[in-house]
């Protein structure tokens, strides 16, 4: 059977629609490989407080389809110190866990390489991210149904914005990447799109909206990534009020609202992927890794490289958001 006899898994940082598929498809491919499964709950404070609880193939009957984690979700200070790695490697070692599969961001990927840095249990990571802005991965645990939650959101905003005559300003996720923001803007037919990677973006905004006054635009949608240098949605909004009285201007936070809901098929598919990989690549003696797809592709990336590395959006898609703004 080899060194990994139990494998733990927890999901840390923010919650992702899909973390729930993907810890459903580590119990299953654990159990189908002959390995035993213990759940840390609430993250990293569970290995350090030993709340660990066994996992049977009948524990994640009905999860697949649920939003949020079974497991919960909680940031752990004390995981930064090595005084609490140490404390958390005895408790791991106490419960006969040889290998942990982390679910979550870039955040809980450094405190993983930390680990593995210090100690011989083996951490294998999967991206759970809303905002889908780690390197080495094309796809990101709960982007895709983030995506469909603010487009959904957006329609439904654009009807009231034609009926009256308003501009609105949506603000959504993104603190330091506009790949929400400039994928729904897209699919959303926004006249606008502000996000972190290109500065300075809100000076144009005022000949844009111009620009589509004199196109007799019936409305105007303005998408802006919460990160952005702006100042965020209010204060982009409040820059440009006295220039376009024309407007009733209002702003939409759509907020944690994009991190719930039941997962799309893609994410079910996809999280159910990065499952089971990355059970085998415990299983293969892998450490320190994240499991990613790139082109369709499972692929493994070093947590050096996926923490270190800035994942940049596509540039050709920001210039053909403009283009379809005209």
């Amino acid at each position: 059977m080899g060194k990994i006899r139990k494998i733990g898994v927890l999901t840390s940082g923010g919650d992702s629609p899909g973390m729930n598929a993907a810890i459903r498809a580590v119990v299953r491919t654990a159990i189908y490989e002959g390995r035993e499964v213990m759940g840390i709950m609430c993250g990293y404070q569970g290995m350090i407080d030993a709340d660990f609880k066994p996992l049977y193939a009948n524990s994640v009957s009905d999860i697949i389809q649920r939003g949020g984690t079974i497991l919960k979700t909680a940031r752990c200070e004390e995981f930064r110190s090595p005084e609490g790695r140490a404390k958390a490697y005895g408790n791991l070692k106490g419960a006969g866990i040889d290998g942990v599969v982390v679910i979550g961001g870039d955040g809980s990927f450094t405190g993983a390489r930390l680990f593995n840095e210090e100690y011989d249990i083996p951490f294998v990571g999967i991206p759970g991210t809303i905002d889908n802005d780690i390197f080495g991965t094309d796809y990101t645990i709960g982007y895709d149904t983030a995506l469909n939650t603010v487009v959904e959101a957006v329609d439904k905003i654009r009807d009231t914005a034609s009926a009256h005559n308003r501009m609105f300003f949506v603000e959504v996720m993104g603190a330091e990447a506009g790949f929400i923001a400039l994928y729904s803007g897209i699919a959303s037919g926004a006249e606008a799109i502000i996000i972190p990677e290109i500065k300075g973006e809100e000076r144009n905004l005022k000949a844009m909206i111009a620009g589509g006054n004199t196109r007799k635009k019936s409305s105007n949608i303005i998408i802006v990534a919460e990160g952005d240098e702006g100042g965020g949605a209010f204060a982009i909004a409040e820059s440009v009020k006295e220039d376009f009285k024309e407007y009733d201007i209002r702003v939409s936070v759509l907020g944690h609202l994009q991190r719930g809901g039941s997962p799309s098929a893609i994410d079910r598919v996809n999280a159910s992927r990065l499952g089971h990989a990355a059970v085998e690549a415990l299983i293969d003696d892998q450490k320190s890794v994240m499991v990613g797809i790139s082109n369709g592709e499972i692929t493994l990336v070093p947590f050096r490289r996926a923490v270190k590395l800035h994942k940049d959006v596509n540039r050709n898609l920001i210039e053909l958001a403009k283009i379809l703004s005209v």
